[in-house]
């Protein structure tokens, strides 16, 4: 299960599994999102290519837009998954 929570100042806590299963919940939640936001990965446990994928589809449209996402706090198999991907590239990724 994947738990999205927003918070008014444009943070994204993400908790749980992000794969397919959770694909219409988090597609339903991020095509809302327009404007710059800062994702916390910090209890994020897994991330399919499906979550990857919402995911950048979301950085496309807001980089069209001018905006973007700032992911943060991931563990080191997430930030791996990311970077195998070349997704380290696409998406500003740091440390809390």
């Amino acid at each position: 299960m994947l738990e999205i929570k927003i918070l008014d100042d444009h943070t994204i806590y993400l908790k749980g599994r992000f794969d397919a299963a959770q694909a219409e919940h988090a597609r339903t939640v991020f095509d809302k999102i327009g404007q710059s936001c800062h994702i916390d990965c910090q209890r994020l446990e897994y991330i399919s290519s499906v979550g990857l994928g919402i995911l950048l589809k979301t950085q496309k449209r807001l980089t069209m837009q001018g905006h973007a996402l700032k992911l943060t706090n991931l563990n080191k198999h997430i930030f791996d998954v990311f970077r195998y991907a070349g997704f380290d590239t696409i998406f500003e990724i740091t440390e809390a």
